[in-house]
């Protein structure tokens, strides 16, 4: 799987935050914070609820959040040529760890962000970890506190982003918050979620809920007809992400990385942004045996298919032997 690096000034502004938290103290935010997010119950208030509370979120879970935004708008930006955003709403964006996916995904780009979220703390500690982006739009994101419940109005954007939100929300409310953000992306809505059976299912009927309001799905699908995964499987990827030693100690963790699973689906109104879908997607990690690498792929006219690439297949054996788990495949170069 690849590895995701957090932009330096983003690691550099989280590694002082966390300084100035006793790591012990944020440990045992870090504990309740689990036990919220690996609940089932939604709420209705902010999980952050006050500063230490935010802090422990930044180290607990923005570097996995921002590595697999990072990762799905990489995979939509393959799909979508040369479109970049003119604006970017970041929906329960929090610490705005989508904001800086996003200045990632368009370096130099004179686009605006806003966060919304309804957690002051959150969106006070991201404010202040923008404060010195290297990234213009970084340090120019409004910070806009607001309830996600209910049905929102929302301010038009080219590029609205929803990630690791819905699952916080009562079904009433995620149909809702889907809904208003559909009419507020003017070009592409990119939802993800953690990558778990439960997060692939409120991806899947985002996804439904995009296709029924006329968007078309750009990533990772190949097409907008059924999921073809069923029974107890579910389609999700991976991003690597580095530890810090400040990182591990706060998540009491041994290993220099993480493996952060997600699910994800990007939609774009046709009228508005270019591009098609992939052929193929690779949806497990690649097999590399002696001479030929066997791959599982989701495909736009055979569903999920096995297929088997090998030496005489010239120079798609030797982009095969280069897939990873999540890629495009056969790229355009190297068709079977």
């Amino acid at each position: 799987m690849s590895t995701v690096h957090l932009p330096a000034d983003l690691q550099d502004a989280l590694t002082e935050r966390l300084q100035a938290t006793a790591p012990s103290r944020a440990s045992a935010q870090v504990d309740r914070l689990i036990e919220n997010y690996r609940g089932t119950t939604p709420t209705a208030a902010p999980i952050l609820r006050d500063a230490a509370d935010a802090a422990a979120y930044a180290a607990y879970r923005m570097p996995a959040t921002y590595a697999a935004v990072r990762s799905a708008l990489g995979a939509f930006r393959a799909q979508a040529g040369d479109w970049a955003p003119g604006s970017h709403l970041d929906l329960g964006g929090g610490t705005g760890a989508a904001t800086w996916a996003v200045a990632d995904a368009w370096p130099g780009g004179s686009h605006r962000s806003t966060v919304l979220d309804w957690s002051q703390a959150a969106l006070s500690l991201g404010r202040e970890l923008a404060r010195d982006a290297d990234e213009p739009a970084v340090r120019a994101t409004e910070w806009t506190r607001a309830p996600l419940g209910g049905a929102p109005a929302l301010p038009p954007s080219d590029l609205v982003t929803v990630s690791y939100v819905i699952g916080e929300l009562t079904p009433a409310d995620r149909a809702a918050l889907l809904d208003a953000a559909v009419a507020a992306a003017r070009g592409a809505l990119v939802v993800a979620e953690p990558g778990t059976p439960d997060g692939y299912r409120r991806i899947i009927e985002a996804r439904d809920r995009l296709i029924a309001a006329g968007l078309t799905v750009l990533a990772p699908c190949p097409h907008d007809g059924t999921c073809p995964i069923s029974g107890t499987d579910w389609c999700h990827f991976a991003a690597r992400v580095p530890r810090t030693s400040l990182h591990r100690q706060i998540k009491g963790g041994t290993l220099a990385y993480e493996d952060e699973k997600f699910s994800y689906v990007a939609a774009v109104r046709p009228d508005a942004v270019p591009g098609a879908p992939a052929a193929g997607r690779v949806v497990r990690h690649p097999q590399i045996r002696k001479g030929q690498v066997l791959l599982d792929l989701c495909t736009r006219d055979d569903g999920l298919a096995r297929t088997t690439v090998t030496k005489r297949h010239g120079p798609a054996y030797r982009a095969a032997r280069d897939t990873t788990w999540g890629e495009v495949f056969p790229p355009e170069q190297a068709s079977l």
